[in-house]
């Protein structure tokens, strides 16, 4: 069957699906025979989700916790236990269209309630447990939302939160909301109520904000259900697979690859819940439970190589990352201690995977990859407007319809024809394209600066710092100079067992000096933990600030010498 020839919705996109599944190591073929789904209704919860697990006994969720307790639940007990939440939410007055707030940890009732939320057709917010009152009550007050379902332990953050919305708590007695457990009384047998249209909204995503106040990211029951067949073609996701993303609840990377990619694939979504990171136990809980599949933020491959590798005896097939750039020093010790080779892959909360390097990619050093397959990406100058050059801001072309693609900023129509202007969606980032279509990152436009009028790449210069033992974590901003304009200062988180002091500083300038072109070299050193939004992304706006007001311990290459 092709993607063609297919009639209903299920069967356009298990057509598609399959194509994928069927090339997911020959690119070319991929990309150039590849086509979108694309159906005036569909409901992924309804027409696929349940589709796959009607009587599938196969394992869909999978958490270990931290004390060693399991949760297993099977595709058709998922099924199940999402309809009678769908059932009793409604009960609770949760119709089409009404916006939820989901706040909860990686736990069952999670993944319990977007489908449930699903196929209702209401609107979800998703929202991370570290979130404050501050933060809710802008996420209650622009994303209009008429219920919230939290743990119970989170219930108080919303006593200064105003509005007339649904109280929902799980987990937790003595608490004065709805209780969520009353929802296992409820059928197992869930009958929808009305249509879904493909481009009704799905999802609403605040951004983490590195740079101002959280936009507002509409998504639709097409673009990120249907759109993240891109994100299970990068990942290299195959039926049966057991697949590990390490990603908070409330961020759009959780629904990429704890969501929607894995249960498109039919694999299994296996979590290990922790309160500190531990890289042994990490490692432990992947050999015992058979990860196939492994995805990761950079954060924690560094601090992974700073670990036993090697405890792992049995390493997954497909290692991905993705978030922020992977550094080469990175990928190269997980290569030399696992013997597989970490593929990048670039997207937004806007968007799915939009480069990437898929399994079966000849992969070159630096490059994020390719375009994903139903993308047609362009590099776009950010001043002459003008497309299709080597260097310039990776675009998406709109005529190419993209499916992955969001609606726009919910309630900011000058700011979606803004990203959307000239008909290129624009990322805001900036990356260098070769001849063979590889496209190598280069910042976000707002990181990349000139030094004696050169442009330098932050990301470049914190590549070549992290190569160096000492360094743990390095960002690079601009620093005022009376002669260059600007010079490369670099903030450093030191690996155990090197002191912040002079030494180390004259030992990180010699590797600069060592590793980079002399005009790209760093020339100040700070030693000091980096700020970070609450989805770990760093925030460099924030380092340019107090980089500009000063007062912090600084060394500064020349008074070394």
């Amino acid at each position: 069957m092709t993607a063609q020839s297919a009639t209903s919705a299920t069967e356009r996109f298990r057509a598609a699906r399959d194509f994928l599944l069927q090339h997911r190591e020959d690119y070319e073929t991929a990309y150039e025979g590849f086509v979108w789904p694309r159906s005036d209704r569909f409901n992924w919860a309804l027409e696929w989700f349940d589709v796959i697990a009607e009587g599938n006994a196969r394992t869909a969720l999978h958490i270990v916790e931290e004390d060693g307790s399991e949760t297993k639940v099977s595709f058709a007990d998922m099924s199940a236990r999402s309809n009678r939440v769908a059932n009793w939410l409604r009960a609770q007055g949760v119709r089409a269209g009404d916006r939820i707030i989901v706040m909860l940890g990686n736990q069952a009732e999670l993944w319990e309630t977007v489908l449930a939320a699903m196929k209702l057709r209401a609107v979800v917010i998703p929202a991370t447990p570290l979130l404050g009152p501050a933060d809710l009550r802008d996420r209650v007050d622009r994303g209009r939302a008429r219920h919230v379902v939290v743990r119970a332990e989170d219930t108080a953050k919303f006593d200064d939160v105003p509005g007339e919305y649904t109280r929902i708590a799980v987990g937790g007695d003595g608490v004065s909301w709805l209780g969520y457990e009353d929802a296992v009384r409820e059928s197992e047998v869930f009958e929808p109520e009305g249509v879904t249209l493909a481009e009704d909204t799905l999802m609403l995503y605040f951004t983490s904000g590195t740079t101002a106040r959280p936009k507002l990211v509409e998504h639709t029951h097409t673009s990120y259900p249907v759109g993240h067949l891109s994100t299970m073609y990068w990942i290299g996701l195959k039926p049966g697979d057991v697949h590990l993303n390490i990603s908070s609840p409330g961020w759009a990377k959780h629904a990429w690859s704890n969501l929607f990619a894995p249960w498109n694939a039919e694999a299994t979504v296996f979590i290990h819940n922790y309160t500190r990171f531990d890289p042994a136990r990490l490692m432990n809980e992947m050999e015992r439970n058979g990860v196939t599949s492994f995805c990761a933020p950079p954060t924690v491959w560094r601090m992974l190589i700073q670990s036993d590798l090697g405890r792992l005896k049995a390493p997954p097939r497909e290692v991905v990352a993705a978030g922020e750039p992977l550094n080469p020093e990175v990928i190269e010790s997980v290569r030399r201690a696992w013997g597989v080779t970490i593929r990048d892959g670039f997207g937004q909360t806007e968007t799915a995977v939009q480069v990437s390097n898929s399994p079966g990619q000849r992969l070159k050093e630096g490059s994020m990859g390719r375009p994903s397959p139903g993308f047609r990406v362009t590099l776009v100058d950010p001043v002459s407007g003008q497309a299709d050059v080597e260097e310039g801001e990776i675009c998406l072309d709109l005529s190419a319809n993209p499916v992955g693609l969001m609606t726009g900023y919910h309630g900011d129509p000058e700011r979606t024809a803004e990203a959307m202007a000239g008909g290129y969606y624009r990322t805001g980032d900036i990356g260098s394209r070769d001849a063979e279509g590889y496209i190598t990152y280069i910042g976000r436009a707002d990181d990349v600066f000139k030094a004696s009028d050169y442009k330098i790449s932050p990301f470049e210069l914190e590549s070549a710092l992290l190569e160096h033992e000492a360094v743990a974590e390095a960002a690079v901003v601009p620093a005022p100079d009376p002669l260059r304009l600007a010079v490369p200062k670099a903030y450093v988180v030191l690996a155990a067992g090197w002191e912040p002091d002079a030494e180390t500083a004259k030992v990180l300038f010699a590797h600069s000096r060592a590793v980079l072109a002399p005009y790209k070299r760093v020339r100040r050193i700070e030693f000091a933990e980096l700020p970070k939004t609450v989805s770990g992304k760093i925030r460099r706006v924030e380092l340019r600030r107090l980089t500009a007001e000063g007062g912090g311990r600084e060394f500064v290459e020349g008074d070394l010498a």
